[in-house]
């Protein structure tokens, strides 16, 4: 990916270190995510519950919130991992997100080797989209 090295070791120890912090009372599921972005940084999320499930934030929002809030850029690589250290996969709502932040070439960590971003969401609606498919 344009001459960016990709830890994927540092990237999930980091995500693993993420669990540690999230607030999951309800599903007792622990998730944490750690990002490489295109300038080198990490950002990092985890998951944070809420007793209306539909208000609860996946580890990936933090995540991107972290990216923004630390001076944007495109995500190159991501490991979500659950509290047992393996890697997670993102729900539809974060793949989403993810597409948003790093496009399809974003690659994810995946015990088979990573996967892009375009194979977890096909045909997926971006930026782009919004241009091309307005109404005049």
């Amino acid at each position: 990916m344009g001459g960016v090295n990709i830890d994927w070791d540092l990237l999930r120890r980091e995500a693993v270190a993420m669990t540690r912090r999230a607030y999951a009372p309800y599903s007792g599921v622990l998730v944490g995510a750690c990002a490489l972005t295109g300038d080198g940084r990490l950002v990092r999320g985890c998951n944070v519950e809420n007793a209306s499930y539909g208000l609860t934030l996946c580890a990936e929002c933090g995540l991107v919130s972290d990216l923004a809030a630390t001076g944007g850029g495109r995500l190159v690589a991501i490991s979500v991992v659950a509290g047992d250290g393996e890697p997670i996969a993102p729900c539809g709502r974060c793949r989403q997100l993810l597409f948003e932040h790093g496009g399809p070439d974003l690659l994810l960590d995946d015990p088979d080797g990573p996967v892009r971003m375009d194979a977890l969401l096909p045909g997926a609606f971006g930026p782009g989209d919004l241009d091309t498919r307005a109404g005049t």
